[in-house]
């Protein structure tokens, strides 16, 4: 897959262009002003989970910048699918928009039959991205992948672990490590990330991945140990915590962005107006320093451009990894 379908394409060329040209053709359209009404941010996860975190986040800013109320609606189900299904169908209007994550592009070759396809969106624009972080009880005796590695090589049938969702990027990231180590992880799946973390809680597993934003403050508070995050680099907010990279795992990236999509055939002057008002919201220092407290980094929002060359990359990247870790499609 090295670019998006060519229906798609038209909505994106006209994202760049001048915002006064956008602004002329709308008027010369005769097309109602938009919006008029309060906005749908469809979210296809449970609330808690870094999707609806990043929504909740951005929504009063995106409110006051277009002059109407953006609602937070929240349709898990099926690993996310469902809500993007539910965003697929709406109305090509400008008044249902997808808020997802990076199960968007997995999905696709996750499942027989997702209810979707990449081609069924228009990109408006990435929003931000955390890395996954490893984690364990603070009270488990493991403080360091090596420990991780160790403890699994020790038990018998496998060390249980934790993640939000089968095929997750932080469920993908451990598979990643078993392949690179060997080991065998038991995977307990959840239903979303804020489940994974009470599991952790819990004591119900001792180890597992989440993405950072939902397990943050646990760790920050000492209830949970940060062994690891997937980044290139160091997460500003955890600079005592080791990259994969350092710990000597070549090319171990793996992060959960979250990105914005509108259905296919929405009038391109809206999807212009929407993606020229998200950028400004998620680039406001004051939105951007609550994004970094909560664990995401937004230097990858930069409109839809950007986000088209995302998905292109990305579909066939995790659908490698899925193969050679031999996960059953569903």
């Amino acid at each position: 897959m090295s670019m998006l379908p060519r229906r798609a394409l038209p909505g994106l060329a006209a994202a760049l262009l001048p915002a006064a040209a956008r602004a002329q053709g709308m008027a010369q359209g005769g097309a109602p002003p938009w919006p008029d009404r309060s906005v749908r941010l469809i979210v296809p996860t449970a609330p808690a989970g870094p999707t609806d975190v990043m929504a909740r986040l951005i929504a009063p800013g995106l409110g006051s910048a277009l002059g109407q109320s953006m609602v937070v609606e929240n349709r898990g189900g099926a690993g996310g699918n469902i809500g993007v299904a539910v965003a697929a169908r709406a109305a090509a209007d400008g008044y249902a928009v997808l808020i997802t994550s990076t199960g968007f592009v997995v999905n696709v070759s996750l499942f027989r039959n997702a209810g979707y396809g990449v081609d069924e969106f228009m990109p408006v624009t990435e929003l931000g991205a955390a890395p996954n972080v490893f984690l364990a009880r603070a009270d488990s005796g493991i403080t360091s992948i090596a420990d991780l590695v160790a403890r699994a090589r020790a038990t018998p049938g496998g060390l249980n672990f934790t993640n939000p969702g089968s095929g997750s990027t932080p469920h993908l990231a451990a598979e990643l490590l078993r392949l690179r180590t060997g080991v065998e992880l038991v995977q307990v799946a959840h239903n979303s990330a804020g489940l994974a973390v009470q599991a952790l809680l819990a004591g119900t597993t001792l180890v597992g991945a989440t993405s950072l934003p939902p397990a943050l403050a646990q760790v920050k508070g000492g209830t949970l140990r940060a062994l690891a995050v997937t980044a290139s680099e160091r997460f500003p907010d955890l600079p005592e915590v080791p990259t994969m990279q350092e710990l000597g795992f070549p090319d171990f990236v793996s992060e959960t962005f979250i990105s914005m999509f509108l259905p296919l055939g929405t009038p391109p002057a809206i999807l212009a107006r929407l993606a020229d008002a998200t950028l400004k919201v998620v680039h406001d220092p004051a939105t951007k320093a609550r994004l970094l407290a909560a664990g995401f980094n937004v230097s990858g929002a930069r409109g839809p451009e950007a986000l088209a060359g995302r998905v292109a990359r990305e579909v066939p990247m995790w659908r490698d990894l899925i193969r050679r870790a031999g996960i059953a499609q569903e």
